[in-house]
Order: structure tokens, then C-alpha cells, then sequence
């Protein structure tokens, strides 16, 4: 729901469990987590339990790999940041058998467009804002927005490398 949008495609196992899954969407996106996260699958919401908060209709996510939470369907939805409301909706594109000799040892970032929105910048509407506000130095929040971002900001990028350098942290 953002513009530019932002997009990537990356590699995975099947075999991945859905811990692991929601940390190289994390890193592939670019942010660095704190915020809890669901998977919505047709056959469920799966996600990390809280003792403090327990939710019965959401099962825990340990236990689940990618494979069999798809139960053959091809999307799903993660959702992180629930404050901020980050809905991202996964397409399987392709499922393929590799030789073992072949098996990955980390995940890899294909390709991608746009840059990560910055965490806790307001979900969707403050992205927006956001955007506005750095774009504009007249605006009345540009010294504000620049300062809190810190570095200079520019929606339309997207480097893979970058990408891949923080997914080589994860071993599969």
C-alpha cells in the first residue's frame, strides 16, 4: 500500500521454519525487529506466543515450516510491526526440488525495488507523511523528519548487495 512500492524476491528453502522465515524478511526488507509479527495462512495465523497476551486463535509459529504451512496453497500474508500494521502479502513463485549437494547455506535476495519504510514511522499514512516531509524543505516537519532519519533518504532505492550482505548473517 505504499508508493514507490517496495518489493523483493528471495530464495528460501521450503524446509524453512517460520522463526527462521520471519527473520529473512526482516533482514531482506531491511529493518531490524522488536515488533511482533503473524503469518496468515488460509489454514491459520501462526506467530510467536506471549504469555502475557495469549491469543487462541493464533498458533505457535515454532512448530510450522514454510512448506506445511502453505498446505499447497502459493500467499500468504506476514504481518509485522502490529502498531505500524506492516501487511505483506508473499507469493510463492516457484517450488523446486535442488540436489543436496546444492542445499543453501543462507538465504539469497534475488532482486527488489524501494526502500524499506523506517521503523516505527506511523505504518502506511505516516510513511507517507514522512516521505512528504523529507522531500520538502519548506515543510514544517522536514528538520524534524531529517533529523530523526538521520542519513539521507531516498524511497526509490533499493540495493540488492545490501540486501544479501544482511541475509548472509543467517545460516539455513
Amino acid at each position: 500500500g505504499v508508493r514507490p512500492k517496495v518489493w523483493r524476491r528471495v530464495l528460501v528453502p521450503a524446509s524453512i521454519r517460520l522463526p527462521k522465515l520471519h527473520e529473512v524478511l526482516l533482514r531482506a526488507m531491511g529493518w531490524g525487529g522488536g515488533h511482533l509479527h503473524e503469518f496468515e495462512f488460509a489454514e491459520g495465523r501462526y506467530g510467536e506466543p506471549d504469555p502475557d497476551w495469549p491469543d487462541e486463535s493464533m498458533e505457535d509459529e515454532s512448530k510450522l515450516t514454510l512448506n506445511k504451512a502453505l498446505d499447497g496453497g502459493s500467499t500468504f500474508t506476514w504481518v509485522y510491526d502490529f502498531g505500524d500494521h506492516w501487511a505483506h502479502k508473499i507469493k510463492i513463485e516457484r517450488v523446486d526440488t535442488l540436489p543436496a549437494a546444492l542445499k543453501l547455506q543462507f538465504p539469497m535476495c534475488l532482486a527488489g525495488a524501494g526502500a524499506c519504510p523506517p521503523e516505527d514511522v506511523g505504518g502506511v499514512p505516516g510513511y507517507a507523511d514522512f516521505l512528504q516531509a523529507v522531500a520538502d524543505p519548506a515543510h514544517p516537519g522536514h528538520l524534524e523528519m531529517t533529523e530523526w532519519i538521520g542519513r539521507p533518504f531516498d524511497a526509490d532505492v533499493f540495493d540488492v548487495q545490501e540486501a544479501q550482505d544482511r541475509l548472509y548473517k543467517i545460516r539455513l
